[in-house]
């Protein structure tokens, strides 16, 4: 029998994406109000749960019921190309799976449940019969609650064992809302394959031009609410400053809109880094006083 060597598997499994999930993760960390050094350990298994485990399942899934595309369109990736062997990937995102529950146990039954919860919406969005990739609505707003929200709330639970105040909440799902606009902007590169594959990305659905402008506008308007929550809050210098990323956010949207396809990527290693920013920013904002 052959096996899989480590470096595919760690591609496979691409630590590149785990930033996002463990960013906010960090943010419920922050938003908690307890302070790290209390809670090290259980902040530490959380990371580790959103990034290196549920994240990285989803991209175990995903190459898995992706890989007959993949041996067309990327020949090289590590199950197309046979560095992961047989039903090595399928074996893999089983694995990592359970693994991802049996760390989410030591965290709690709440935590078990958000983590089996987005362990459902991983396999949902790549594996039929539900295959929600297939469209840009469902997938996007599938992955960018996992990806934004759902560690979020999850990091509160962790540090503090109860659901947070509502302000966080809706603070955590506006995010993940506007997320949804960065996952169209990630669609970009993928318009020509999609559209020959059938999938029926926003890009291919709305056109480059209009996926374009309802990502400015999804990204935008949420960030405006979370800026009228946190002064409501008497947050009035934390609203000022996510005001101010937003700003210059729609500045480089602008910029963007001249040539979506080609600028696409440029914006997401900008305007998103201003938008995941702004995310810390609201939860030392929602600290409890």
């Amino acid at each position: 029998m052959r096996y899989p060597a480590p470096h595919a598997v760690l591609e496979l499994l691409k630590p590149i994406t785990w930033f996002a999930p463990m960013w906010a993760f960090g943010c419920g960390v922050a938003a908690s109000g307890r302070p790290l050094s209390e809670g090290w350990a259980q902040a530490g298994l959380g990371i580790l749960l959103a990034g290196p485990l549920v994240c990285a399942t989803s991209q175990a899934v995903n190459d898995w019921y992706d890989r007959h595309v993949d041996a067309i369109n990327e020949p090289g990736r590590p199950i197309p190309s046979g560095r992961i062997p047989g039903r090595w990937g399928f074996v893999i995102a089983c694995l990592w799976t359970l693994l991802s529950l049996a760390v989410a146990w030591t965290l709690g039954p709440i935590v078990v449940g958000a983590t089996a919860f987005g362990l459902a919406l991983a396999w949902a969005y790549s594996a039929p019969p539900l295959r929600l990739k297939q469209n840009g609505w469902w997938g996007n707003a599938a992955v960018a609650l996992c990806y934004e929200g759902l560690p979020w709330i999850t990091g509160v639970v962790v540090m503090s064992a109860v659901l947070p105040d509502w302000r966080v909440i809706a603070t955590a799902a506006l995010y993940s809302l506007g997320a949804h606009g960065i996952m169209t902007l990630n669609d970009f590169k993928s318009v020509e394959g999609d559209t020959r594959m059938g999938i029926r990305s926003l890009p291919v659905q709305l056109g480059v031009d209009g996926a374009a402008r309802l990502a400015s506008w999804v990204m935008g308007l949420p960030q405006v609410a979370v800026i009228l929550i946190l002064a409501g809050a008497g947050r009035p210098w934390h609203a000022v400053a996510i005001l101010g990323l937003l700003a210059v956010q729609v500045r480089l949207m602008q910029v963007m809109m001249r040539d979506p396809k080609g600028k696409a990527a440029w914006y997401n290693a900008t305007g998103t880094t201003l938008y995941v920013l702004g995310m810390l920013v609201a939860a030392f904002a929602l600290r409890p006083v």
